[in-house]
């Protein structure tokens, strides 16, 4: 497998009507890699896949594709395709014309679009379904007659923007699955976009995070999960303790009113730091063994664990154990060194991690619910 660049985002700025959409974007995405650009709505992921595809000019920056600059080529000269959220399939032709309309205009002969159209549908498991109305199809089958469609031609890069958004739970899941798959066999490129977590790491070789049309962080999922950059991507990833921290040394850090021993090194002696514990990481311990006490003020059943929230000095600490606790309950808690992670402040700092208004919410979801009643 070759680790060439196959597409490169240099300093790419975006503005719209004096407004900043995309801010010096550097990316580069290899050969064959699967890359998901992960953020919430408006944070430029959109814009960034757009800028790749050509229906977006930047401001200012440079598109390469194996190299080359491609800034002032068309889309249908790009080696692209996308796959939008509405599939935009041809209601008019059957799935098999629908799969085969790329070939047509290349003026294929006949037998190898049926030998080519044959084996899509074979790859994203519609054999049989050749003469099937697009009405007539599921969302997840037509989801697969698009991307069969998009893939028949071979293109270099594959860009899907949010193609999972319309499908129920269970069948984005079996999605995620097959197009990771999908991917594998055929050896392209796949940029994806999604504001959905688990999609972006459970499908992905590399994830950017972005917010505010910036890149917050590039890494594994793995990385992206466990070595967050800053406040922003702990909190977007998954759930988080975000905790206000002094790093005292290296390995040495302070926070909740005591020191703890940690993995991370390389601060300034006495440095301001953020300290993410995420709450998978924290062991609920008898008050003797316990490094940090407090109360149980909400529990949340979730099947495979309960969801607790622990005031700990104001703070309020969310949990997640397999241990049944009540409200009310004196809990004390253990922290591991490697549960530790020490961030860098950031812009980002103080705006996220105590899950104090985690109950409120709720609370006021019910007095709306009471209202509407």
């Amino acid at each position: 497998m070759t680790n060439e660049n196959i597409v490169e985002l240099k300093n790419i700025t975006v503005t719209f009507d004096g407004e900043k959409i995309l801010d010096r974007i550097n990316l580069a995405i290899k050969d064959k890699e699967f890359v998901t650009l992960l953020g919430p709505s408006g944070c430029g992921k959109t814009t960034t896949l757009r800028v790749i595809a050509g229906f977006v000019s930047p401001t200012e920056g440079d598109i390469l594709f194996d190299g080359k600059a491609v800034n002032h080529l068309p889309p249908h000269k790009r080696q692209v395709n996308t796959i939008f959220q509405r599939y935009a399939l041809f209601p008019h032709l059957n799935v098999f014309e629908n799969i085969a309309f790329g070939l047509r205009v290349k003026k294929v002969p006949e037998a190898e679009i049926k030998k080519q159209v044959t084996d899509m549908l074979k790859l994203v498991n519609l054999s049989g379904y050749e003469k099937r109305n697009i009405a007539k199809l599921s969302g997840g089958q037509q989801q697969r007659v698009a991307i069969a469609r998009a893939i028949i031609n071979r293109p270099k890069v594959l860009l899907l923007d949010e193609p999972l958004a319309a499908l129920d739970l269970k069948l984005r899941k079996d999605m995620q699955v097959e197009l990771k798959n999908i991917q594998k066999s055929l050896g392209i490129t796949f940029i994806f976009v999604t504001h959905d977590q688990e999609e972006a790491l459970s499908m992905s070789d590399t994830v950017v995070v972005m917010n505010e049309g910036v890149i917050q962080q590039i890494g594994t999922p793995q990385d992206i999960y466990n070595e967050p950059k800053n406040a922003f991507v702990a909190d977007f990833i998954g759930e988080s303790n975000i905790l206000d921290g002094v790093m005292k040394e290296d390995f040495l850090t302070s926070f909740s009113g005591r020191e703890f021993t940690c993995l991370d090194s390389g601060f300034a002696r006495n440095e301001r730091v953020d300290i993410v514990v995420r709450p998978e990481d924290v062991d609920i311990v008898p008050e003797k063994d316990a490094m940090l006490l407090g109360e149980v003020t909400s529990v949340t059943f979730l099947g495979v664990h309960y969801e607790i929230i622990v005031d700990i000095g104001g703070f309020k600490w969310m949990i997640q154990t397999t241990d049944e606790q009540k409200v009310g309950d004196k809990v004390g808690l253990y922290i591991e060194p490697d549960a530790i992670h020490v961030m860098k402040k950031s812009k980002y700092s103080g705006m996220y991690g105590d899950y104090s208004t985690f109950s409120d919410e709720i609370e006021h979801l019910s007095d709306l619910e009471e209202d509407e009643n």
